[in-house]
């Protein structure tokens, strides 16, 4: 009798659960562990590989803060929509609910480089631990399985001593920085990978976006090496109010 009465409850609570009204799931976001902080980064020469390109692998850290410098030259409408974000003071912030950040967002957690001569990848620490792939054998852009994606489709290149990596094929769904500026599916991405000695890492930005841009917008970021340090893991949690409890 006790079991049927427990079972009964139980579904009862699940049912309840999935007709909560929208503003009773008001989404939450756990405060992330603080970020480790790095070690001096190493000084010495830039270090190459036997295929003669540098070798950019290894555990990095943002230098700075994850937000663009400034604002991009925004259209009307994505002014608009940038404007009520910042009103709303990021309430609908998808990192809030763990969806990935995709390529321009950062988060002050450590990025890992694995290179290898036909593909680079990128891992990251935190958010989702989320991953992107750099094609280095010349393919070009395959969008027919999955055309917006939450970090596109990238290919990359060698131009002298930097791997240039051209990415498109965005949804619109991720936020820029924690500021809330948007973009669009135009979205289109160019980085320039540069390491100019062993302890940092330079990745310049150009983004092209005609539907949420006026003109390009470039802007630069530094990574610090972390010697002996390896990707921990992090679980991003999203709490809905009266639901579920950490």
């Amino acid at each position: 009798m006790k079991t049927a009465v427990f079972m009964k409850t139980a579904l009862f609570a699940l049912f309840c659960l999935a007709i909560l009204p929208a503003h009773a799931q008001q989404k939450k976001s756990v405060t992330p562990p603080p970020a480790r902080k790095p070690p001096a980064p190493p000084t010495g020469a830039t270090p190459m590989l036997y295929d003669g390109h540098p070798d950019l692998q290894g555990v990095w850290v943002l230098s700075g803060s994850p937000n663009l410098p400034s604002d991009p030259a925004f259209t009307p409408a994505a002014k608009k929509l940038y404007d009520e974000r910042k009103a709303t003071k990021g309430k609908d912030d998808p990192e809030s609910i763990c969806l990935p950040d995709g390529l321009v967002r950062m988060t002050p957690l450590p990025y890992k480089i694995v290179q290898s001569p036909k593909m680079v990848v990128l891992l990251s620490e935190g958010n989702t631990h989320s991953y992107r792939r750099f094609f280095l054998d010349g393919r070009p852009h395959n969008l027919d399985l999955d055309p917006n994606t939450y970090t596109g489709d990238s290919t990359g290149k060698w131009d002298g001593n930097t791997l240039v990596v051209d990415t498109i094929g965005f949804n619109d769904k991720t936020w820029l920085d924690a500021t809330g500026k948007p973009h669009s599916e135009d979205l289109h991405v160019v980085e320039r990978y540069h390491r100019p000695d062993l302890g940092h890492l330079n990745i310049q930005y150009t983004l092209e976006d005609k539907t949420s841009f006026t003109k390009p917008y470039t802007f630069e970021r530094t990574f610090t090496l972390a010697p002996g340090w390896e990707l921990q893991e992090y679980v991003c949690q999203a709490i809905l109010d009266g639901v579920i409890k950490p």
